[in-house]
Protein backbone atom coordinates (compact mmCIF):
# COMPACT_ATOMS: atom_id res chain seq x y z
CA UNK A 1 0.00 0.00 0.00
CA UNK A 2 2.69 2.36 0.93
CA UNK A 3 4.46 1.03 -2.64
CA UNK A 4 1.36 2.24 -4.48
CA UNK A 5 1.07 5.44 -2.86
CA UNK A 6 4.01 6.42 -3.33
CA UNK A 7 3.81 5.94 -7.25
CA UNK A 8 0.26 7.79 -7.32
CA UNK A 9 2.10 10.99 -5.91
CA UNK A 10 4.41 10.78 -9.10
CA UNK A 11 1.75 9.98 -11.38
CA UNK A 12 -0.80 12.84 -10.50
CA UNK A 13 1.93 15.51 -10.46
CA UNK A 14 3.20 13.77 -14.15
CA UNK A 15 -1.03 14.53 -15.09
CA UNK A 16 -0.77 17.97 -13.48
CA UNK A 17 1.69 19.15 -15.44
CA UNK A 18 0.62 17.58 -18.69
CA UNK A 19 -2.67 19.36 -18.53
CA UNK A 20 -0.67 22.91 -17.70
CA UNK A 21 1.63 22.35 -20.99
CA UNK A 22 -2.04 21.35 -23.02
CA UNK A 23 -3.41 24.35 -21.69
CA UNK A 24 -0.15 26.45 -22.78
CA UNK A 25 -0.73 24.78 -26.08
CA UNK A 26 -4.11 26.30 -26.73
CA UNK A 27 -3.58 29.34 -25.83
CA UNK A 28 -0.50 29.79 -28.06
CA UNK A 29 -3.11 28.49 -30.59
CA UNK A 30 -5.77 31.29 -29.85
CA UNK A 31 -2.60 33.82 -29.75
CA UNK A 32 -1.27 32.99 -32.80
CA UNK A 33 -5.09 33.04 -34.65
CA UNK A 34 -5.78 36.15 -32.77
CA UNK A 35 -2.60 37.75 -34.09
CA UNK A 36 -3.46 36.76 -37.88
CA UNK A 37 -5.43 40.02 -40.20
CA UNK A 38 -8.82 37.71 -40.07
CA UNK A 39 -11.77 39.82 -37.56
CA UNK A 40 -13.38 38.00 -35.31
CA UNK A 41 -16.08 40.12 -33.10
CA UNK A 42 -13.92 42.58 -32.03
CA UNK A 43 -11.99 43.38 -35.34
CA UNK A 44 -8.27 44.29 -34.72
CA UNK A 45 -7.48 47.75 -36.64
CA UNK A 46 -5.09 47.35 -40.03
CA UNK A 47 -1.70 48.29 -39.65
CA UNK A 48 1.03 48.42 -42.42
CA UNK A 49 4.25 49.75 -42.91
CA UNK A 50 2.99 52.58 -44.25
CA UNK A 51 -1.22 52.62 -44.09
CA UNK A 52 -3.18 52.62 -40.67
CA UNK A 53 -6.41 52.19 -39.96
CA UNK A 54 -8.10 54.92 -37.75
CA UNK A 55 -11.28 55.69 -36.47
CA UNK A 56 -14.12 57.44 -38.89
CA UNK A 57 -14.33 61.66 -38.30
CA UNK A 58 -16.56 62.51 -35.80
CA UNK A 59 -17.88 64.60 -37.91
CA UNK A 60 -18.79 61.58 -40.29
CA UNK A 61 -20.15 59.90 -36.90
CA UNK A 62 -22.30 62.71 -36.61
CA UNK A 63 -24.30 63.05 -39.41
CA UNK A 64 -24.54 59.02 -39.96
CA UNK A 65 -26.75 58.67 -36.85
CA UNK A 66 -29.31 61.08 -38.71
CA UNK A 67 -29.84 58.04 -41.35
CA UNK A 68 -29.94 55.55 -39.31
CA UNK A 69 -33.76 55.96 -39.62
CA UNK A 70 -33.89 54.34 -43.19
CA UNK A 71 -33.62 51.49 -44.55
CA UNK A 72 -33.68 52.44 -48.28
CA UNK A 73 -35.46 50.04 -51.02
CA UNK A 74 -33.93 50.15 -54.39
CA UNK A 75 -35.13 48.81 -57.70
CA UNK A 76 -34.52 48.88 -61.43
CA UNK A 77 -37.56 49.39 -63.28
CA UNK A 78 -35.81 48.87 -66.29
CA UNK A 79 -34.08 47.44 -68.37
CA UNK A 80 -36.06 44.36 -67.55
CA UNK A 81 -33.52 41.42 -67.50
CA UNK A 82 -32.38 39.60 -70.08
CA UNK A 83 -33.74 42.46 -72.27
CA UNK A 84 -32.13 42.87 -76.04
CA UNK A 85 -31.76 46.23 -77.16
CA UNK A 86 -31.66 47.33 -81.10
CA UNK A 87 -29.74 50.04 -80.36
CA UNK A 88 -26.92 51.35 -78.31
CA UNK A 89 -28.31 53.72 -75.70
CA UNK A 90 -30.59 52.25 -72.91
CA UNK A 91 -32.88 54.60 -70.81
CA UNK A 92 -32.31 53.42 -66.98
CA UNK A 93 -35.64 53.58 -64.79
CA UNK A 94 -34.94 53.03 -60.88
CA UNK A 95 -37.44 53.24 -57.92
CA UNK A 96 -36.16 54.72 -54.77
CA UNK A 97 -38.32 53.80 -51.42
CA UNK A 98 -37.46 55.32 -48.05
CA UNK A 99 -34.90 57.46 -48.57
CA UNK A 100 -34.95 61.07 -50.01
CA UNK A 101 -32.48 61.46 -52.88
CA UNK A 102 -31.27 65.16 -53.29
CA UNK A 103 -28.06 67.30 -53.07
CA UNK A 104 -27.28 70.69 -51.45
CA UNK A 105 -26.60 73.55 -53.81
CA UNK A 106 -24.09 74.65 -51.61
CA UNK A 107 -22.11 71.65 -50.51
CA UNK A 108 -22.56 69.66 -53.58
CA UNK A 109 -23.45 66.52 -51.55
CA UNK A 110 -26.62 64.46 -50.36
CA UNK A 111 -27.92 61.74 -49.89
CA UNK A 112 -27.82 59.37 -53.59
CA UNK A 113 -27.26 56.01 -55.56
CA UNK A 114 -23.93 54.80 -57.21
CA UNK A 115 -25.37 53.26 -60.48
CA UNK A 116 -22.09 50.85 -61.61
CA UNK A 117 -22.60 49.82 -65.37
CA UNK A 118 -20.47 46.35 -65.72
CA UNK A 119 -16.99 46.84 -63.50
CA UNK A 120 -16.92 50.89 -64.58
CA UNK A 121 -16.53 53.56 -62.08
CA UNK A 122 -20.08 54.45 -60.62
CA UNK A 123 -22.45 56.95 -61.53
CA UNK A 124 -23.42 59.59 -58.92
CA UNK A 125 -27.66 60.01 -59.29
CA UNK A 126 -29.47 62.17 -56.75
CA UNK A 127 -32.82 62.10 -58.31
CA UNK A 128 -34.84 59.37 -59.92
CA UNK A 129 -37.35 61.26 -61.55
CA UNK A 130 -36.18 60.94 -64.97
CA UNK A 131 -34.53 58.37 -66.51
CA UNK A 132 -30.95 57.97 -66.91
CA UNK A 133 -29.37 57.88 -70.71
CA UNK A 134 -26.94 55.16 -71.16
CA UNK A 135 -25.08 55.79 -74.67
CA UNK A 136 -22.75 53.75 -76.96
CA UNK A 137 -22.62 50.23 -75.33
CA UNK A 138 -20.73 48.05 -76.29
CA UNK A 139 -22.59 44.91 -78.59
CA UNK A 140 -23.15 41.82 -75.99
CA UNK A 141 -24.18 41.73 -72.58
CA UNK A 142 -24.03 44.02 -69.58
CA UNK A 143 -25.01 44.21 -65.79
CA UNK A 144 -26.18 47.12 -64.22
CA UNK A 145 -25.78 47.25 -60.29
CA UNK A 146 -27.00 50.00 -58.16
CA UNK A 147 -27.35 50.29 -54.69
CA UNK A 148 -28.30 53.37 -52.22
CA UNK A 149 -25.48 55.72 -50.75
CA UNK A 150 -24.94 57.98 -47.98
CA UNK A 151 -23.83 61.50 -49.21
CA UNK A 152 -20.02 60.83 -48.20
CA UNK A 153 -20.44 57.52 -50.17
CA UNK A 154 -20.43 54.78 -47.64
CA UNK A 155 -23.02 52.16 -49.03
CA UNK A 156 -26.13 50.75 -46.97
CA UNK A 157 -26.23 47.50 -46.37
CA UNK A 158 -29.81 46.37 -45.38
CA UNK A 159 -31.75 43.76 -46.90
CA UNK A 160 -33.55 45.58 -50.47
CA UNK A 161 -30.44 48.46 -50.22
CA UNK A 162 -29.28 47.02 -53.75
CA UNK A 163 -30.50 45.74 -57.01
CA UNK A 164 -28.78 43.95 -60.16
CA UNK A 165 -29.75 43.45 -63.43
CA UNK A 166 -28.05 42.13 -67.05
CA UNK A 167 -28.97 43.25 -70.82
CA UNK A 168 -28.02 42.32 -73.95
CA UNK A 169 -27.29 45.06 -77.28
CA UNK A 170 -28.19 43.06 -80.17
CA UNK A 171 -26.87 39.91 -78.91
CA UNK A 172 -25.81 37.83 -75.97
CA UNK A 173 -22.20 37.25 -75.08
CA UNK A 174 -20.34 35.89 -71.97
CA UNK A 175 -18.51 38.79 -70.84
CA UNK A 176 -20.17 41.40 -67.91
CA UNK A 177 -22.31 38.45 -66.81
CA UNK A 178 -21.09 37.21 -63.24
CA UNK A 179 -22.49 33.85 -62.04
CA UNK A 180 -25.80 34.53 -59.38
CA UNK A 181 -24.89 31.39 -57.48
CA UNK A 182 -21.36 32.60 -56.74
CA UNK A 183 -20.07 35.48 -54.36
CA UNK A 184 -19.91 38.65 -56.20
CA UNK A 185 -17.61 41.59 -54.67
CA UNK A 186 -18.99 45.51 -56.35
CA UNK A 187 -16.09 47.49 -55.66
CA UNK A 188 -17.70 51.27 -54.10
CA UNK A 189 -14.58 53.40 -52.50
CA UNK A 190 -12.09 54.68 -52.95
CA UNK A 191 -12.75 56.31 -56.12
CA UNK A 192 -11.27 59.61 -57.76
CA UNK A 193 -9.84 62.50 -56.09
CA UNK A 194 -9.14 63.01 -52.26
CA UNK A 195 -8.08 66.17 -50.27
CA UNK A 196 -7.59 64.99 -46.74
CA UNK A 197 -7.00 61.86 -44.93
CA UNK A 198 -8.47 59.40 -44.09
CA UNK A 199 -9.63 57.59 -46.78
CA UNK A 200 -12.57 55.27 -46.67
CA UNK A 201 -12.43 51.64 -48.36
CA UNK A 202 -15.69 50.95 -48.95
CA UNK A 203 -17.57 47.81 -51.33
CA UNK A 204 -20.50 45.48 -51.67
CA UNK A 205 -21.32 42.01 -51.31
CA UNK A 206 -23.83 39.72 -52.66
CA UNK A 207 -24.28 35.96 -52.44
CA UNK A 208 -21.64 36.42 -49.50
CA UNK A 209 -22.83 35.10 -45.73
CA UNK A 210 -21.11 36.67 -42.36
CA UNK A 211 -17.73 35.58 -41.53
CA UNK A 212 -18.97 34.88 -37.92
CA UNK A 213 -22.20 32.63 -39.46
CA UNK A 214 -19.43 30.63 -41.90
CA UNK A 215 -16.80 30.30 -38.89
CA UNK A 216 -19.88 28.95 -36.59
CA UNK A 217 -21.30 26.63 -39.06
CA UNK A 218 -19.81 22.68 -39.24
CA UNK A 219 -21.32 22.80 -42.20
CA UNK A 220 -18.99 23.01 -45.39
CA UNK A 221 -21.75 24.00 -47.90
CA UNK A 222 -21.62 27.69 -45.91
CA UNK A 223 -18.18 28.82 -47.21
CA UNK A 224 -16.30 31.53 -45.88
CA UNK A 225 -14.78 34.25 -47.25
CA UNK A 226 -12.20 37.66 -46.85
CA UNK A 227 -11.39 40.46 -48.59
CA UNK A 228 -7.88 40.81 -49.78
CA UNK A 229 -7.44 44.39 -50.37
CA UNK A 230 -3.65 45.90 -51.78
CA UNK A 231 -2.76 49.48 -51.88
CA UNK A 232 0.39 50.49 -53.45
CA UNK A 233 1.53 46.81 -52.79
CA UNK A 234 0.76 46.68 -49.44
CA UNK A 235 -2.17 43.51 -48.77
CA UNK A 236 -3.78 42.89 -45.83
CA UNK A 237 -7.66 40.41 -45.37
CA UNK A 238 -11.18 42.13 -44.32
CA UNK A 239 -13.71 39.66 -42.67
CA UNK A 240 -16.29 42.03 -42.09
CA UNK A 241 -18.46 43.82 -44.01
CA UNK A 242 -17.64 47.28 -43.09
CA UNK A 243 -15.96 50.46 -44.44
CA UNK A 244 -12.33 51.00 -42.89
CA UNK A 245 -10.72 54.53 -42.78
CA UNK A 246 -7.29 54.63 -43.98
CA UNK A 247 -3.95 56.73 -43.46
CA UNK A 248 -0.63 56.76 -45.07
CA UNK A 249 -1.38 57.41 -48.69
CA UNK A 250 1.51 58.83 -51.08
CA UNK A 251 0.55 62.25 -52.62
CA UNK A 252 -0.33 61.93 -56.59
CA UNK A 253 -2.01 58.54 -57.36
CA UNK A 254 -2.30 55.56 -55.82
CA UNK A 255 -3.78 52.37 -56.75
CA UNK A 256 -6.03 50.50 -54.58
CA UNK A 257 -7.07 46.25 -55.76
CA UNK A 258 -10.21 44.29 -53.91
CA UNK A 259 -10.23 40.51 -54.65
CA UNK A 260 -13.00 38.06 -53.13
CA UNK A 261 -10.91 35.01 -51.92
CA UNK A 262 -12.53 31.84 -50.14
CA UNK A 263 -11.39 30.39 -46.42
CA UNK A 264 -8.38 28.87 -48.20
CA UNK A 265 -7.08 31.95 -50.18
CA UNK A 266 -8.21 31.01 -53.48
CA UNK A 267 -10.10 33.84 -55.41
CA UNK A 268 -13.64 33.11 -56.21
CA UNK A 269 -13.41 33.14 -60.19
CA UNK A 270 -16.75 35.08 -60.78
CA UNK A 271 -16.98 38.41 -62.73
CA UNK A 272 -16.15 41.83 -61.10
CA UNK A 273 -14.46 39.90 -57.81
CA UNK A 274 -11.09 41.26 -58.94
CA UNK A 275 -10.81 45.10 -59.36
CA UNK A 276 -8.56 48.13 -59.29
CA UNK A 277 -8.70 51.24 -59.35
CA UNK A 278 -6.09 54.55 -59.54
CA UNK A 279 -7.09 57.17 -57.08
CA UNK A 280 -5.52 60.45 -56.55
CA UNK A 281 -4.45 62.34 -53.00
CA UNK A 282 -3.24 65.88 -52.83
CA UNK A 283 -3.38 67.44 -49.27
CA UNK A 284 -5.44 70.51 -48.22
CA UNK A 285 -7.97 70.01 -50.71
CA UNK A 286 -10.65 72.72 -50.56
CA UNK A 287 -13.75 70.20 -51.38
CA UNK A 288 -17.02 69.74 -49.47
CA UNK A 289 -15.58 66.16 -48.28
CA UNK A 290 -12.04 67.09 -47.59
CA UNK A 291 -13.18 69.53 -45.19
CA UNK A 292 -15.62 67.33 -43.41
CA UNK A 293 -13.06 64.72 -43.47
CA UNK A 294 -10.72 66.90 -41.46
CA UNK A 295 -13.91 68.55 -39.05
CA UNK A 296 -13.64 72.38 -40.55
CA UNK A 297 -17.26 72.28 -42.00
CA UNK A 298 -19.43 72.84 -38.71
CA UNK A 299 -22.07 70.96 -38.05
CA UNK A 300 -25.01 73.68 -38.81
CA UNK A 301 -23.78 73.35 -42.44
CA UNK A 302 -22.91 70.27 -42.63
CA UNK A 303 -26.46 68.97 -41.60
CA UNK A 304 -27.96 70.35 -44.51
CA UNK A 305 -26.58 67.32 -46.61
CA UNK A 306 -28.96 65.13 -44.94
CA UNK A 307 -31.56 67.03 -43.85
CA UNK A 308 -33.55 68.10 -47.13
CA UNK A 309 -35.47 70.73 -44.88
CA UNK A 310 -33.09 71.98 -42.64
CA UNK A 311 -31.85 75.59 -42.84
CA UNK A 312 -28.52 76.55 -41.33
CA UNK A 313 -28.61 79.04 -38.48
CA UNK A 314 -25.88 81.35 -39.37
CA UNK A 315 -24.49 83.58 -36.40
CA UNK A 316 -24.66 87.26 -37.82
CA UNK A 317 -21.33 88.88 -37.91
CA UNK A 318 -20.67 91.48 -35.49
CA UNK A 319 -20.29 95.17 -36.55
CA UNK A 320 -17.48 97.34 -35.83
CA UNK A 321 -20.15 100.17 -34.10
CA UNK A 322 -21.54 99.98 -30.96
CA UNK A 323 -24.45 100.81 -29.45
CA UNK A 324 -24.33 103.30 -26.71
CA UNK A 325 -27.10 103.11 -23.60
CA UNK A 326 -28.82 106.10 -22.56
CA UNK A 327 -26.87 105.28 -19.01
CA UNK A 328 -23.59 105.78 -20.63
CA UNK A 329 -24.49 108.73 -22.72
CA UNK A 330 -25.80 110.32 -19.70
CA UNK A 331 -22.95 109.67 -17.80
CA UNK A 332 -20.13 110.97 -20.77
CA UNK A 333 -22.10 114.08 -20.98
CA UNK A 334 -21.71 115.14 -17.10
CA UNK A 335 -18.44 114.09 -17.31
CA UNK A 336 -17.10 115.30 -20.40
CA UNK A 337 -18.00 118.79 -22.10
CA UNK A 338 -19.47 118.79 -25.95
CA UNK A 339 -17.17 120.11 -28.18
CA UNK A 340 -18.72 121.05 -31.64
CA UNK A 341 -16.33 120.02 -34.06
CA UNK A 342 -17.86 122.02 -36.90
CA UNK A 343 -15.35 124.89 -37.90
CA UNK A 344 -17.37 128.24 -37.46
CA UNK A 345 -17.65 130.70 -39.67
CA UNK A 346 -17.22 134.46 -40.13
CA UNK A 347 -21.37 134.84 -39.68
CA UNK A 348 -21.18 132.08 -36.86
CA UNK A 349 -18.47 133.74 -34.83
CA UNK A 350 -20.64 136.99 -34.96
CA UNK A 351 -24.01 135.54 -33.68
CA UNK A 352 -22.15 134.13 -30.51
CA UNK A 353 -23.58 135.56 -27.16
CA UNK A 354 -21.57 137.20 -24.37
CA UNK A 355 -23.55 134.61 -21.88
CA UNK A 356 -21.83 131.55 -24.63
CA UNK A 357 -17.81 131.14 -22.95
CA UNK A 358 -15.54 129.05 -25.33
CA UNK A 359 -13.51 126.34 -24.30
CA UNK A 360 -9.60 126.34 -24.70
CA UNK A 361 -10.37 123.86 -28.06
CA UNK A 362 -12.62 126.64 -29.56
CA UNK A 363 -10.87 129.49 -28.35
CA UNK A 364 -7.88 127.86 -30.77
CA UNK A 365 -10.40 127.69 -33.68
CA UNK A 366 -11.23 130.89 -33.60
CA UNK A 367 -8.02 132.07 -33.91
CA UNK A 368 -6.98 130.02 -36.26
CA UNK A 369 -10.29 130.88 -38.37
CA UNK A 370 -9.52 134.76 -37.77
CA UNK A 371 -6.04 134.13 -39.35
CA UNK A 372 -7.47 132.40 -42.18
CA UNK A 373 -9.58 135.28 -43.36
CA UNK A 374 -8.85 136.82 -46.64
CA UNK A 375 -7.64 140.47 -47.30
CA UNK A 376 -10.98 141.03 -49.23
CA UNK A 377 -13.64 140.23 -46.53
CA UNK A 378 -11.59 143.03 -43.94
CA UNK A 379 -13.81 146.04 -44.82
CA UNK A 380 -12.41 148.51 -41.99
CA UNK A 381 -10.33 151.34 -43.20
CA UNK A 382 -6.39 151.08 -42.64
CA UNK A 383 -6.63 154.74 -41.64
CA UNK A 384 -8.51 157.85 -41.92
CA UNK A 385 -8.03 159.83 -44.94
CA UNK A 386 -5.85 162.84 -44.82
CA UNK A 387 -6.72 166.46 -46.23
CA UNK A 388 -5.50 168.26 -49.23
CA UNK A 389 -3.16 170.43 -48.37
CA UNK A 390 -4.85 173.92 -47.64
CA UNK A 391 -5.32 176.16 -44.77
CA UNK A 392 -8.18 174.83 -42.47
CA UNK A 393 -9.79 176.29 -39.55
CA UNK A 394 -9.85 174.27 -36.08
CA UNK A 395 -13.27 173.92 -36.05
CA UNK A 396 -13.72 172.32 -39.27
CA UNK A 397 -10.45 170.05 -38.15
CA UNK A 398 -12.06 168.82 -35.24
CA UNK A 399 -15.43 168.54 -37.04
CA UNK A 400 -13.90 166.35 -39.89
CA UNK A 401 -11.91 164.45 -36.80
CA UNK A 402 -15.34 163.37 -35.84
CA UNK A 403 -16.37 162.59 -38.83
CA UNK A 404 -13.80 160.14 -39.48
CA UNK A 405 -14.10 158.47 -36.24
CA UNK A 406 -18.10 158.01 -37.01
CA UNK A 407 -16.60 156.74 -40.58
CA UNK A 408 -14.44 153.80 -38.58
CA UNK A 409 -17.38 152.58 -36.32
CA UNK A 410 -19.77 152.33 -39.38
CA UNK A 411 -17.29 150.96 -41.60
CA UNK A 412 -19.61 148.38 -43.57
CA UNK A 413 -21.02 150.98 -44.86
CA UNK A 414 -19.17 152.23 -47.43
CA UNK A 415 -15.53 150.29 -47.21
CA UNK A 416 -14.62 150.73 -50.81
CA UNK A 417 -14.55 154.78 -51.08
CA UNK A 418 -12.33 154.60 -47.87
CA UNK A 419 -10.02 152.16 -49.21
CA UNK A 420 -9.52 154.70 -52.36
CA UNK A 421 -8.37 157.58 -50.07
CA UNK A 422 -5.56 155.70 -48.34
CA UNK A 423 -2.32 157.65 -48.89
CA UNK A 424 0.92 155.14 -49.79
CA UNK A 425 2.45 156.20 -46.52
CA UNK A 426 0.23 155.02 -44.80
CA UNK A 427 -0.49 151.66 -46.53
CA UNK A 428 2.80 150.63 -45.92
CA UNK A 429 2.68 152.14 -42.13
CA UNK A 430 -0.34 150.13 -41.63
CA UNK A 431 0.20 146.81 -43.37
CA UNK A 432 -0.09 143.81 -40.67
CA UNK A 433 3.37 141.79 -40.05
CA UNK A 434 3.26 138.22 -39.58
CA UNK A 435 4.47 138.61 -36.04
CA UNK A 436 1.27 141.06 -35.68
CA UNK A 437 -1.54 138.87 -36.38
CA UNK A 438 -5.08 139.51 -35.84
CA UNK A 439 -5.91 139.61 -31.98
CA UNK A 440 -8.08 137.61 -30.61
CA UNK A 441 -12.39 137.74 -30.26
CA UNK A 442 -12.83 135.90 -27.69
CA UNK A 443 -15.31 137.68 -25.29
CA UNK A 444 -15.73 137.61 -21.75
CA UNK A 445 -19.32 137.72 -19.68
CA UNK A 446 -18.30 141.12 -18.52
CA UNK A 447 -17.49 142.94 -21.66
CA UNK A 448 -20.28 144.00 -24.26
CA UNK A 449 -20.43 143.19 -28.24
CA UNK A 450 -19.49 146.48 -29.13
CA UNK A 451 -16.80 146.96 -26.97
CA UNK A 452 -15.43 143.98 -28.67
CA UNK A 453 -15.65 145.66 -31.79
CA UNK A 454 -14.57 148.53 -30.53
CA UNK A 455 -11.12 147.03 -28.89
CA UNK A 456 -10.55 145.04 -32.41
CA UNK A 457 -10.97 148.10 -34.27
CA UNK A 458 -8.71 150.13 -32.24
CA UNK A 459 -5.72 147.16 -33.01
CA UNK A 460 -6.18 147.26 -35.93
CA UNK A 461 -6.05 151.07 -36.72
CA UNK A 462 -3.07 152.28 -36.23
CA UNK A 463 -3.89 155.43 -33.79
CA UNK A 464 0.00 156.76 -33.25
CA UNK A 465 -0.17 157.26 -36.98
CA UNK A 466 -3.19 159.44 -37.01
CA UNK A 467 -1.95 161.25 -34.36
CA UNK A 468 1.52 161.69 -35.93
CA UNK A 469 -0.59 162.98 -38.29
CA UNK A 470 -3.05 165.58 -36.64
CA UNK A 471 0.36 167.25 -34.59
CA UNK A 472 1.67 167.91 -38.07
CA UNK A 473 -1.47 169.54 -39.22
CA UNK A 474 -1.18 171.56 -35.91
CA UNK A 475 1.77 172.65 -36.36
CA UNK A 476 1.23 173.73 -39.93
CA UNK A 477 -1.67 175.48 -39.02
CA UNK A 478 -0.45 177.12 -36.15
CA UNK A 479 -2.72 176.11 -33.88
Amino acid sequence: MLIMRSLSIPSFSLTVLLLLIGWGLIGCSDRLEASQPFRETTPQPVVTSKLAEVAPPSSIQELRQALDQYEPQVNIISPQKAQVFSETSVAVKLEVKDYPLFKDPDLAMGPHLHLILDNNPYQAVYSVDEPIILENLTPGTHTLRVFASRPWHESFKNDGAYDQTNFHILTKTEDNAPEPSLPLLTYSRPNGQYGAEPIMLDFYLTNAPLHQVAQASNDDSVADWRIRATINGESFLLDTWQPIYLTGFQEGNNWVQLEFIDEQGDRVNNAFNNTVRVITYEPKGQDTLSKLVRGELSSQMARAMVDPNYTAELTPTPTVETEVTSEETSDTAESEPIINEEVPTTETQSELTVEESLTPEAEETQELNTEMVPEETVVIPDSLPLPEAETVEPESLSEKVDQGSEEMVSQETEPSAAQEMVPPIIEENSAISESESLPETTSSSNEKPAQNLFNSFKKLINFDQIFQTLESLKTTIGF
